[in-house]
């Protein structure tokens, strides 16, 4: 069965929502029934997706919302909390979606930096703290995707505000599930999408033409549920260029740079570089 939130007739709030993997997974929410809030803040890209979504929905148009905020702006967040209980009374499902990644370096600016973590880490808090109490107040099925990366698990070098960002999404989600399992009679549960190589704006750097290795936004998607279905918190996508099986060894090496007392970021180590190979199989 799929996750009991998912269901015609329920609500789905998507940040994140005019491109890429959350428009994606707003499509399927809405080919199953829901009534979908999408938030984004690029305001013409959402108009787009509003009324793409509205020919698509059961409802028509009145099953779409479409808000244009930053999910950083915790006022806003908990503004659009209101207007979708209003409009559409108890919420079933929250994705937390939306990102930015724009590059940075260990001494990169002071805006830079607060920028990144204000939107990737902080929009998550502020929808889960925005939206999840009213869930949990409702007492029905709920269902909680915030999207991390497996850069915020593996944290390689190269943008380090982005690593830490997610690497914070993954501790947010951890410890949100962890009290969501232990309320009692509780029907929310929490879940960290963590996408594999995907060809959206976010990650396209220029490009027009989608990678061979990369997979699709609705690829992305498609993993989600099938994911959800069986019950998985930590949902680690593959694509085109990278397995499950070399995803899991990234991870295993990566904690073991603490277990083994090697340097810091020891898969990119002159001196621990080989061994690593060794250890993945080349």
């Amino acid at each position: 069965m799929t996750h009991p939130a998912i269901a015609s007739g329920h609500v789905a709030v998507v940040t994140g929502a005019a491109s890429g993997i959350g428009l994606a997974a707003a499509r399927r929410f809405v080919q199953l029934g829901l009534k979908v809030c999408l938030v984004d803040r690029q305001e013409a890209a959402l108009a787009r997706a509003r009324d793409a979504l509205g020919q698509r929905a059961a409802g028509g148009a009145d099953s779409i919302m479409a808000a244009a905020l930053d999910v950083g702006d915790r006022v806003a967040m908990d503004a659009l909390a209101r207007t979708v209980g209003e409009r559409w009374g108890a919420m079933h499902v929250l994705m937390n979606n939306a990102g930015i990644q724009p590059p940075t370096s260990v001494f990169g600016s002071e805006a830079d930096w607060a920028e990144i973590l204000r939107v990737n880490l902080g929009g998550v808090v502020a929808g889960c703290q925005a939206f999840v109490p009213a869930m949990l107040a409702a007492g029905g099925a709920g269902l909680v995707i915030n999207t991390g990366s497996k850069q915020g698990i593996t944290t390689p070098p190269g943008n380090p505000a982005y690593n830490v960002s997610k690497a914070g999404v993954k501790v947010y989600t951890e410890a949100l599930q962890h009290d969501l399992r232990n309320r009692e009679s509780c029907r929310i549960t929490a879940h960290l999408l963590i996408p594999g190589f995907v060809f959206t704006p976010l990650t396209a750097n220029g490009r027009t033409e989608q990678p061979a290795g990369a997979w699709t936004p609705d690829q992305t998607v498609d993993f989600l549920f099938e994911r959800l279905e069986a019950g998985d918190f930590y949902i680690l996508c593959p694509d085109g260029e990278v397995t499950r099986e070399m995803d899991e060894k990234r991870i295993a090496w990566a904690a073991g740079d603490i277990v083994e007392n090697r340097p810091p970021l020891s898969r990119w180590h002159p001196d621990h570089a080989d061994a690593f190979k060794d250890f993945a199989g080349r």
